[in-house]
């Protein structure tokens, strides 16, 4: 079966709420699977966009009711996750196979020495919120000298050699960050809002993911979900090869949906939304060449990767790119599309220009004209 390019489009804004807000923060995050926050307020604009709600709200989920966590995600990046997803993500997260060490011998921990530090790592976090410098006293304390030795090569300095398992510690469910001490950033235990956290059966999370990927993402191939989730397409075929899934076509490739996915929203595809670094919908949509078609594909891509530039979405697809600087609540937005909008098109952007400014407690502008900031690292 071949599906029609503007049928997936429609599909996909509609399963990522583009098309029009979601009343639940924590809905939305899940069918997102999951919200990039690498940079806190372009995952609080992209929970933003697609609700009623300002990022006091979404730091209100994070920090007050807890609905919310900030943890490491897919790509061992940080990500908003629902708070109750944790078993799911957590048992997925640790069954992805994972790569060698990049770290030279006498730098590099032993698998012994990991779950050392991961152990002590959640007696640490038990009942506080400790920076990386408390945390590291903790580890010394708990495991041995050898954990808070710095011996990490990381941004022209050396981190203490424990942080090699920051990610894993987070993947076993007894790391996540807490609440910001000052400009400092704190880690606690998520067990702290989720008593008796325990990641459930690896295979069925891993079932569970890929077919919340595909209803978000879908069609897809392996190769993409493995891309998305930084994990080996070979392994990433055999579990999709595993799977009730059902094959399509998307321009003359095979891809696959959720078995029982019923492709086609019946929604109008037609409008211009704003996204941020990262934003999900940008990371997790393939294929590159027909989301970020024409000039997009060679301006915003940075050596192939995603997520890059905040982008001027059109009818579904990327048509520019964006930049926004701030000056107390005046916020100036400078939009740079890839071709002339239409007069509608223009008056829906002025309507996100507006929403993004409500969103950050601003007052924004829009000038359309040249984004000469490169892409973000």
């Amino acid at each position: 079966m071949s599906l029609d390019w503007t049928q997936i489009c429609a599909q996909r804004l509609a399963r990522h709420h583009l098309l029009r807000p979601h009343t639940d923060l924590t809905e939305v995050v899940r069918a997102m699977c999951g919200a990039h926050a690498q940079i806190m307020a372009a995952g609080e604009l992209s929970v933003g966009i697609r609700t009623n709600a300002s990022r006091g709200d979404v730091q209100h989920a994070l920090w007050h009711d807890r609905t919310l966590v900030k943890t490491f995600g897919p790509r061992g990046t940080v990500h908003f996750l629902p708070t109750a997803d944790l078993p799911l993500w957590t048992a997925a997260l640790s069954a992805i196979p994972g790569q060698a060490s990049g770290f030279a011998e006498g730098v590099r921990m032993t698998p012994d020495q990991t779950r050392q530090v991961i152990d002590a790592i959640g007696i640490a976090l038990k009942d506080a919120e400790l920076t990386v410098d408390e945390l590291t006293e903790a580890l010394v304390d708990l495991a041995g000298p050898w954990a808070g030795e710095k011996v990490m090569p990381a941004f022209q300095t050396f981190w203490p050699r424990w942080r090699q398992a920051t990610t894993e510690a987070a993947n076993s469910g007894v790391l996540c960050f807490g609440l910001n001490k000052g400009r400092k950033v704190t880690y606690t235990n998520p067990h702290r809002w989720l008593p008796g956290l325990q990641p459930v059966d690896p295979d069925q999370a891993l079932a569970e993911l890929v077919n919340r990927y595909l209803h978000a993402y879908g069609p897809a191939t392996p190769a993409q979900f493995a891309r998305w989730l930084s994990a080996s397409p070979a392994w990433a075929a055999k579990l999709f090869a595993s799977l009730d899934l059902r094959q399509v076509d998307v321009a003359g490739t095979p891809a696959w949906l959720a078995a029982g996915d019923t492709l086609g929203s019946g929604e109008n595809v037609q409008g211009v939304r704003l996204l941020p670094y990262f934003d999900a919908y940008t990371v997790g949509c393939f294929p590159r060449e027909l989301v970020f078609p024409g000039r997009a594909f060679e301006r915003v891509l940075n050596r192939g990767q995603a997520g890059n530039y905040p982008v001027l979405l059109v009818d579904g697809v990327i048509k520019g790119v964006w930049h926004q600087r701030r000056s107390g609540r005046k916020i100036d937005v400078t939009v740079e599309p890839f071709g002339k909008l239409t007069a509608r098109q223009h008056k829906d952007l002025e309507g996100q220009v507006d929403r993004a400014g409500e969103i950050q407690d601003g007052k924004a502008t829009l000038t359309i004209g040249t984004v000469t900031v490169g892409p973000h690292a």
